[in-house]
């Protein structure tokens, strides 16, 4: 089964269903994004403290510090 997602003007979105459903389409609900929604996804993201990201940083200097005879 494909999904398709299409802009119906409001004026004919009645109609369209209608004609979707006579050909056995499934038709889900809208899914409205709001502005809390997305709040509440900011809010779950973690935040690495400095300390966190200075192990990243001497990882990298430690890698580009390699000779080729080392790898």
């Amino acid at each position: 089964m494909e999904k398709l997602i299409i802009n119906v003007p409001e004026r004919k979105s009645t109609l369209v269903k209608q004609i979707l459903l006579g050909l056995g389409v499934t038709i889900q609900g809208a899914s409205v994004a709001t502005e809390n929604h997305y709040k509440e996804k900011l809010v779950g993201v973690s935040v690495w403290s400095d300390d966190e990201l200075k192990a990243f940083d001497e990882t990298k200097e430690a890698f580009n510090n390699l000779n080729t005879e080392e790898w």
